[in-house]
């Protein structure tokens, strides 16, 4: 963990990281910071202007969602927000139809509030103290999240069609974030395969992946019932216990 105040982010310039987004895709990228706390967003805010992107900074709760109606491309979320907390912004953030994918900021540690936060409709999240070489990272992971791709395919009722990053299920649309849409997109490209922890970190996450992989174990439990699926008897994804997950279309599991 980086020294110094425990709750104020290690803010030092990174070195070149491998698979920066573009100079054009960067002049289009508008990016909505709110956060109560000037010691993390002003040099927060600094630093991704230095990567090039177009950023707002509020912060409270309710000036975040007012905000949000100029459709940033991604939004950078304290959860602690005064007036609207981050979870409830989040919520309202998906009620309203709003994808962009939505970082969350929080001071707090346990699953419960990572869980919780999750099921709000956030993307991902990064915990306080944090390294300003991490959270840019999980920054850019989060904007490359439009690779474009043919048409629609079908699989036994679900429907993906990845250029419109839209998911249906038996007709209705679902409602899936960045992050859960790409675990699903890579999930039904190995149909039928077993695809490992390992490799979901590395291509959803963009990052090599150490340790625990509660964060991917709670954004598949989410899609999972999201998509319908039951846990004794999953429709679509299926776990391997201590490999992966594997997607088969209904009636193809033997």
């Amino acid at each position: 963990m980086p020294a110094g105040n425990k709750d104020t982010p290690e803010f030092r310039s990174p070195r070149a990281p491998v698979g920066r987004l573009t100079d054009s895709m960067r002049n289009m990228v508008r990016v909505l910071l709110a956060e109560d706390d000037s010691a993390i967003s002003d040099p927060l805010a600094r630093a991704l202007r230095r990567e090039g992107y177009d950023v707002t900074v509020c912060d409270d709760g309710l000036t975040a969602l007012e905000e949000a109606k100029s459709t940033p491309d991604l939004v950078v979320l304290d959860i602690g927000l005064p007036g609207l907390d981050g979870l409830e912004v989040c919520r309202r953030l998906r009620a309203d139809g709003r994808t962009a994918p939505v970082l969350m900021l929080t001071a707090r540690a346990d699953e419960v509030d990572t869980v919780v936060g999750l099921d709000a409709g956030a993307d991902d999240y990064v915990t306080k103290p944090f390294r300003l070489a991490e959270l840019l990272a999980r920054v850019r992971a989060l904007l490359r999240r439009s690779a474009p791709a043919a048409g629609p395919t079908d699989n036994g009722g679900l429907r993906i069609d990845t250029g419109a990053r839209r998911v249906f299920v038996d007709g209705t649309e679902l409602q899936l974030t960045a992050k859960e849409f790409d675990l699903l997109r890579v999930l039904v490209r190995e149909q039928g395969k077993v695809v490992g922890r390992e490799q979901l970190m590395r291509e959803v996450w963009e990052t090599q992946w150490f340790g625990s992989t509660k964060t991917l174990d709670m954004h598949v439990s989410v899609l999972r019932r999201k998509l319908g699926d039951d846990a004794s008897r999953p429709r679509f994804i299926t776990t391997v216990r201590g490999v992966g997950f594997r997607f088969e279309r209904p009636g193809d599991a033997a």
